[in-house]
């Protein structure tokens, strides 16, 4: 197998997920990513990120169900080695009020946004306390930290999130593993393109102090640094990128 360090990315092929993937490939690593049993696209994109000279291995994965999981984190280690980066990318809204808030509603957002931190660290963690080197990422996001009217489902498990990430901070820093949150504001993705351009104007962008829609590359280069070597006295933290949006 390569000495090259192998990174799983979840979602790594959406907005943020992909320009995440990227940075780390271009970091020189290894990237293994997940991808939902309902995605039609995978070799389509593949073959493109191909054509542009980076290689990816993409595994189905349900990051809601433990099995499929564990299922996928043992032919990614068997294909490719011990994962050393860990980026739990994957997530959904499922938004409305909670007076109109259904159960299923609920529970699919922390099925995937929560319970799937659980699901997806739980195959890869046991290996990098053994190595005594590891990195988790845990994307978050603003609204974890100051709510949002119709995302008490999203919110909460964004707030839940960093607390798991505080959690298993404490547990491991001690192996040299770190675990942190990385919390963004709104992205120029597909999701933000599709809000109507009055609703930008006047209601989001005014928010947002710096007047714009953050990038996925921004976040990206921000995870591939706590990746690094040179992040290693960073643990625990969720760290916000936001364009001064929600300052703590």
């Amino acid at each position: 197998m390569s000495s090259k360090p192998v990174a799983f990315v979840t979602g790594g092929m959406g907005g943020l997920g992909a320009a995440i993937s990227r940075r780390l490939h271009d970091m020189g690593m290894i990237v293994t990513m997940s991808h939902s049993e309902r995605n039609d696209h995978v070799s389509t994109w593949l073959m493109h990120e191909r054509d542009a000279g980076r290689t990816f291995y993409a595994y189905e994965m349900d990051v809601a169900d433990f099995d499929s999981c564990s299922r996928c984190a043992k032919r990614v280690i068997a294909e490719h080695g011990e994962v050393s980066v860990l980026v739990n990318n994957a997530g959904i809204t499922r938004d409305a009020s909670f007076a109109k808030m259904t159960k299923s509603d609920w529970d699919a957002v922390m099925r995937t946004d929560l319970d799937a931190l659980f699901n997806v660290t739980k195959p890869f963690i046991g290996a990098m306390v053994e190595r005594g080197f590891g990195r988790v990422i845990n994307i978050g996001s603003v609204n974890g930290s100051r709510g949002a009217y119709g995302q008490t489902n999203y919110a909460a498990a964004k707030a839940g999130a960093h607390g798991f990430t505080k959690s298993l901070a404490l547990e491991l820093a001690k192996h040299g593993v770190t675990v942190n949150t990385v919390s963004p504001g709104y992205l120029d993705t597909a999701m933000t393109a599709s809000v109507p351009g009055d609703v930008m104007q006047t209601r989001i962008l005014p928010q947002i102090p710096v007047g714009r829609l953050g990038r996925p590359d921004e976040v990206a280069a921000l995870v591939a640094f706590l990746c690094s070597n040179d992040a290693g006295f960073i643990t625990g933290a969720d760290i916000a990128i936001n364009g001064g949006m929600h300052m703590r």
